[in-house]
């Protein structure tokens, strides 16, 4: 290994205590460990910690939501049982209050979502990372972690080279695969497996989807990126959720769509598609956009009568003639019904690489209470690279730190029972 300063101090002073990820859940791991005492190093990747959080604050940092925790924990699905043990621990509201003590108001807004007074993720990342360093944090940037020996031994490269290190304990929060340009490109999967963790395949979570058969180059060309609003959707005999989205050039994104992201990519892998219905008119009961459409129209156009009898334009109207035909606009009846729940078939999701965060991961039942993994002893796992998802709206944020919090207590109490202090490795 070469003779740099920093890596000949890591070798002489290894740390106790590692978290390798910056991200939100591994800061939380570290703050937890910091505050019991424990000299920590993080390590990650990136040139500097909390890339990927940062980019998805840019557009206002959704913190958590006010939901009542109760209906909150349900939209972990299948692992809202775990994943509500993980929010007993630290919840929305103790997340509220941890960003208070940091100087970071928070507020509801009018959908529910808890945002920073300043809407921003910069100022409380600095905020934090500043309170952490001030608690002997160690931060190693640039340093990627390559492997992980059944002994717990972290293998890592920097620009300099590369070092063997086996810590006390250790979190790892490395992400799942979305956003790889950010340091979550999955490549721990194998590495893992290798050291006899379950786990699950990657794929896409809170993504956009591809309508089958693709727009036609009219929608596609005139109204790719543009929003599609009011509006409420379901699956085929499910509750219609009020919201928006936006039409890409090959399907659907936004808020909406990731509202039944798991839904849809389920049928996609059963059926090989998924039905998703949209209520163009949210405000119309079906008798009242029946009776609309029955005014004789005279002499106008059906855009027109859509127009001034329903506000039916641009977009809607588009949508409507690309999915129903010159033959089906023609049917009153049919018409009517599809204004209030137009069947829009998607086929597939978009690639990892672009969804919002992943499903997949190390699998739960591979982990203890204290997420350690059971085939690796004194190694804790926590953050979007465990086998859980939940919908955009605060859940993802709030569960990752809620699982970081979690996997650092746990790894303090491992130290904590050994009093021992790590070997180099």
């Amino acid at each position: 290994m070469p003779n740099e300063p920093h890596l000949t101090a890591l070798q002489n002073d290894p740390a106790r205590v590692a978290v390798v990820g910056g991200g939100p859940a591994g800061l939380m791991a570290a703050e937890l460990l910091l505050s019991g005492g424990l000299t920590v190093d993080l390590f990650d990747a990136m040139p500097s910690p909390g890339r990927k959080f940062l980019l998805a604050g840019k557009g206002g940092l959704n913190l958590t939501h006010s939901e009542a925790l109760p209906a909150f924990t349900q939209r972990y699905r299948e692992r809202a049982p775990e994943v509500g043990a993980w929010l007993q621990g630290f919840g929305p509201q103790a997340l509220r209050e941890w960003a208070a003590g940091l100087g970071v108001e928070t507020f509801v807004g009018s959908s529910g979502r808890v945002f920073p007074s300043s809407l921003k993720a910069a100022p409380l990342l600095r905020a934090w990372l500043h309170r952490l360093r001030a608690q002997g944090l160690r931060v190693h940037v640039r340093h990627r972690l390559d492997g992980l020996g059944h002994d717990g031994t972290l293998k890592l490269t920097n620009p300099h080279g590369s070092l063997a290190l086996r810590p006390a304990a250790t979190v790892l929060a490395l992400g799942g695969a979305s956003w790889p340009q950010l340091g979550s490109d999955g490549a721990w999967v194998p590495w893992l497996q290798t050291c006899g963790a379950d786990v699950a395949p990657l794929h896409s979570a809170n993504c956009g989807f591809e309508v089958a058969g693709g727009w036609s180059a009219y929608l596609s060309e005139r109204f790719a990126g543009q929003p599609v609003k009011p509006v409420r959707a379901a699956l085929p005999g499910g509750a219609m959720v009020q919201g928006e989205f936006v039409l890409t050039a090959t399907g659907v994104e936004g808020s909406l769509v990731y509202t039944f992201a798991a839904e849809l990519s389920e049928a996609i892998a059963r059926d090989g598609h998924a039905t998703w219905l949209l209520d163009l008119l949210p405000s119309h009961s079906p008798e009242r956009v029946a009776q609309e459409l029955a005014h004789g129209r005279g002499s106008r156009s059906l855009a027109t009568h859509l127009k001034s009898r329903l506000g039916i334009s641009g977009l809607k109207l588009a949508l409507l003639h690309e999915l129903l035909g010159t033959q089906g606009m023609a049917d009153a009846a049919g018409l009517a019904a599809a204004l209030k729940a137009l069947p829009l078939r998607l086929n597939a999701p978009r690639p990892l690489a672009e969804a919002i965060s992943t499903a997949g991961g190390v699998r739960l039942e591979s982990l203890d209470a204290q997420l350690m993994l059971r085939s690796v002893p004194g190694v804790f796992c926590a953050g979007e690279m465990l086998d859980w998802s939940a919908p955009t709206g605060g859940y993802l944020l709030t569960a990752a730190m809620a699982s970081g919090r979690l996997a650092g207590k746990g790894a303090l109490a491992w130290v904590q029972a050994r009093g021992t202090r790590p070997a180099t490795g």
